[in-house]
């Protein structure tokens, strides 16, 4: 009767750990992009003072929970000297959400290399990938299609993943819950081949 009563509780005291990988070039607004994220969907966080955010140079860790599922997110620098780290975090990830700074157009072209070089990656085969068009409140911002077009040139290599554009402004929010809630449906669905790490609530 322990053994049953301890499994009942041990399954309603459980979460589902999945672990989302927040990556794409400096400046773009990946850790903006996180602590919005905190805002919308953990009751009483108070947003950072988007001012005092400084360029990431390890990780960034971030945590939300959405019902019985936990996402977990490591939101990695992006300068080119880094970019050899981001590797390190693809065998234990569930997610990637690429965020591409839409106010500047002049390293658009540099974004993309470097997307495409991370989905060379075996390790990501799969692996459910959100492009999130950053900075779309900006006047004179480059348009959601005209970065579909550029990033569309990796599309032999996306594959037949879960794959998906969306614009968002990690400043005022705007289609962070989108972004998120997609990404949790997809990893989800994804569960058989990247199953959940067991953690339970603290």
């Amino acid at each position: 009767m322990y053994t049953l009563i301890s499994g009942l509780a041990k399954y309603l005291f459980q979460k589902d750990d999945y672990y989302i990988l927040i990556v794409g070039l400096d400046n773009a607004g990946k850790t903006t992009y996180l602590e919005q994220t905190k805002t919308k969907y953990c009751k009483n966080y108070k947003m950072m003072n988007s001012s005092k955010i400084t360029t990431t140079v390890g990780c960034n860790i971030g945590q939300i929970d959405i019902g019985r599922i936990r996402l977990n997110f490591w939101d990695l620098g992006g300068q080119e000297e880094l970019q050899s780290l981001w590797d390190k975090y693809y065998a234990d990830c569930h997610g990637v959400i690429y965020i591409v700074d839409s106010a500047d157009r002049e390293r658009l072209e540099e974004s993309w290399q470097a997307f495409d070089r991370m989905l060379q990656s075996e390790q990501l085969t799969n692996v459910p990938l959100l492009l999130s068009c950053n900075k779309q409140d900006l006047d004179n911002c480059i348009n959601v299609p005209e970065i579909k077009r550029i990033f569309n040139q990796s599309t032999p290599r996306i594959g037949v993943r879960d794959c998906m554009v969306l614009a968002c402004s990690a400043i005022t929010g705007d289609g962070i819950n989108e972004s998120i809630d997609w990404m949790k449906d997809c990893i989800i669905r994804n569960s058989k081949s990247r199953p959940p790490k067991m953690q339970d609530i603290g």
